[in-house]
């Protein structure tokens, strides 16, 4: 009936104002989201170098050529990767006390609270097992991922074929650092085949880095652990194995039971041989009695340390500089991050934690 017919054309009608309102306020949401979804550019199938290579990977991995090909095929090139991945401009000055406000601070602190408070006796016991402190382990976990809630928005298949195919030729280590995002692109197929995961489905860093502690792929098979005991290695859901895999990791790097980290430092005006020093980079090269003599006052434990000693200087921008003596342990963290201000964030971030534990 006419009635009838009008009555549904309005229902439908509302029901379309309703379903396009609805559309556009979920568009703006996401739009006013602080993380953005990165521009992408052209698919890596339309690329007849990459996919010529995609059957040169599978053979070499022994890997199904037809699914080795698909995931590069349904790979995009993402320019924000490759912007990220270059050095800053020159005349950015370096200022620890920037970098340090951004990981210790209070949301970090609390979630650190948290992830210590749940999982207290896997810290134990990977710090009895490995030396590594339980503080050292919260501290990587908070600086890489504030523990697991921040862990990476882009596909790591985007990432990874972007930097290994398109890395860009201004970086000074361009040649280097293309053969290394394709090792880990292997790595990843690898890893992603034996687990039978989708490689399209997972997310991480700009880099490629996957899970709570950021391990790239070839690290995930190297150091991995199954601390869980569940017959499998999980660093996206499972703080266990997350805390297990970072103390296996320093374990690996020569970490020494019960070494401090660093030690202060006070340098004598006259007679301080800095650039001696700084010359080894944060690679301990020094005695205690071979700092001492460079110009660099050290306290009495500092004196009576075992092993070799880093002179570590952390520029505050147009304030003084700030040094401290950087022991192995020191240096073990810098194989996580090759920097001295991301080894101190990781240790004050962790021992921020330990003391709020205490409170």
């Amino acid at each position: 009936m006419p009635g009838t017919f009008l009555c549904r054309s309005i229902f439908r009608f509302a029901i379309f104002l309703i379903a396009t309102l609805a559309l556009s306020i979920s568009v703006a949401g996401q739009k006013g989201r602080k993380h953005k979804r990165a521009a992408v550019g052209a698919l890596y199938a339309t690329r007849a170098d990459v996919m010529q290579q995609a059957q040169e990977l599978a053979q070499r991995l022994e890997l199904d050529p037809q699914w080795v090909h698909h995931a590069l095929a349904q790979a995009r090139y993402v320019p924000a990767i490759a912007q990220a991945v270059l050095p800053p401009s020159h005349g950015t000055a370096k200022n620890w006390a920037a970098y340090r406000s951004r990981f210790i601070e209070p949301i970090r602190i609390r979630a650190g609270v948290r992830f210590w408070s749940d999982n207290r006796a896997a810290l134990a016991r990977a710090e009895q097992e490995s030396g590594v402190p339980a503080a050292i382990i919260v501290g990587i976990v908070g600086v890489e991922s504030i523990y697991g809630s921040q862990s990476g928005s882009y596909r790591v298949m985007d990432a990874l074929c972007t930097l290994a195919f398109d890395f860009p030729a201004a970086h000074p280590r361009a040649a280097q650092r293309s053969a290394f995002f394709r090792s880990e692109l292997e790595a990843f197929l690898r890893l992603t085949q034996r687990t039978h995961t989708d490689p399209l489905a997972l997310r991480g860093s700009y880099a490629g880095a996957l899970g709570m502690p950021q391990f790239m792929p070839s690290n995930w098979d190297k150091y991995g652990v199954d601390f869980d005991g569940d017959g499998h290695v999980d660093l996206f859901h499972s703080p266990v194995d997350v805390i297990g895999s970072v103390a296996n990791y320093f374990k690996a790097f020569n970490w020494q039971r019960d070494m401090p980290t660093h030690y202060p430092v006070r340098l004598v005006a006259q007679g301080f041989e800095k650039l001696a020093l700084l010359a080894p980079d944060i690679v301990p090269t020094f005695t205690p009695a071979n700092f001492v003599a460079l110009g660099a006052e050290l306290d009495a434990a500092a004196l009576q340390h075992p092993g070799l000693l880093a002179l570590v200087e952390l520029h505050n921008g147009k304030a003084a500089p700030q040094y401290l003596a950087g022991t192995d342990n020191f240096y073990a963290i810098t194989r996580y991050n090759w920097s001295s201000y991301y080894a101190l964030a990781v240790i004050e971030l962790g021992n921020a934690v330990a003391a709020a534990m205490q409170q």
